[in-house]
């Protein structure tokens, strides 16, 4: 019998004939029906709070290609403009936050959670208008990932400045992360009660951690997001992706104990099949630059994955979201040839 959800299936444990398949960042800029809505709309921010707007740009990749989950269209930093701070997005820079956290200004914070309701409505709203096989996945950045936002007021390549912030101002750090933490727990735990099938944490910043610092700040946190979740749903799938991890990858699996492990493009999948429990479902892990070449290059990548992951659960995504530039018969090529791989 074909479960009526591949994808929750999957992550709950079932078997499934085929392999399941989403795409990080699935609805975006690659996507022509969503360029232009943004163009109607305004900014990005104004597409996230816009419940309608978000309902229609989430659906837009399972219309197109048929994925067989789609996640919330919003962005992990919501979390930081409901804990107070200001958050707007520069056009082909990215977010930018104030005030700079690093810089002080902790205790101008005043919370805002009201700024979250459109996006529990838009759960909702998905719920009901999402064909009856798409599995629905809510998410949101973990601590770590959010907090080296809101210290440095945007995304850095290295995360130096929020490192060394967390050696030399641990106290200050803890009290952000807790708070962080808190408001992550209640807005998943409100996603799925508004519908959500499975929910995701974004751990983006990881991979640059040294071990004393990912123990604390990443395996830690993400844990107690896990035990918390699984104590109120404990029927909800919850996948991490600690982003960059490598070789911390089994140990953050191990203690943080997630329904499922998301892999970068980075992570072998042949020696992650062999190293991560068996009873772990894996999801991942092509190259995204894999996907934007296409080609031969794109059909050999997509072989290793699916044959490496081939007796045990798994789902099939990228490594870290596309690409604005990707090519949709690219797209379609690749949910073709996997749609016809059989486990």
């Amino acid at each position: 019998m074909i479960p009526d959800r591949p994808l929750k299936s999957v992550l709950s444990g079932q078997s499934c004939t085929k392999v399941p398949l989403w795409l990080m960042r699935q609805a975006g800029r690659y996507l022509p029906e969503y360029r232009a809505l943004r163009a109607a709309k305004g900014g990005f921010l104004d597409l996230v709070y816009d419940t309608e707007a978000a309902v229609v740009v989430t659906q837009q990749p399972i219309t197109r290609f048929g994925f067989d989950g789609a996640i919330l269209f919003s962005d992990i930093l919501v979390v930081a403009h409901a804990l107070g701070q200001d958050l707007w997005f520069e056009e082909g820079e990215g977010p930018r936050l104030a005030p700079r956290l690093i810089e002080g200004g902790f205790e101008a914070l005043v919370s805002q959670q009201e700024r979250l309701a459109p996006i529990y409505q838009t759960v909702t709203r998905l719920r009901d208008v999402l064909p009856q096989q798409t599995t629905l996945l809510g998410f949101a950045g973990s601590p770590w990932t959010v907090a080296s936002y809101m210290l440095n007021g945007r995304g850095s390549k290295d995360q130096n400045e929020a490192r060394r912030y967390a050696y030399a101002s641990e106290d200050r750090l803890s009290a952000l992360m807790t708070s962080i933490e808190r408001l992550t727990i209640t807005y998943l735990r409100t996603q799925i009660a508004a519908g959500a099938d499975a929910v995701q944490l974004f751990e983006s910043w990881s991979g640059n951690l040294a071990p004393a610092q990912f123990e604390k700040w990443v395996v830690g946190p993400n844990a107690r997001i896990v035990a918390a979740l699984r104590e109120t749903f404990p029927d909800v799938p919850v996948i991490c992706f600690p982003k960059g991890a490598g070789g911390k990858l089994l140990h953050f699996v191990e203690s943080v104990k997630p329904s499922a492990i998301g892999l970068d493009e980075t992570v072998d999948p042949v020696c992650a099949a062999r190293t991560l429990p068996k009873n772990i479902v894996v999801q991942g892990n092509l190259d995204p630059l894999a996907l934007l070449a296409g080609g031969n290059s794109l059909d050999e990548a997509v072989k290793i994955i699916l044959a490496a992951f081939a007796d045990r659960p798994h789902i099939f995504n990228l490594g870290h979201g596309i690409l604005p530039e990707t090519p949709l018969a690219h797209v379609e090529h690749l949910v073709a040839y996997v749609r016809a791989f059989r486990c």
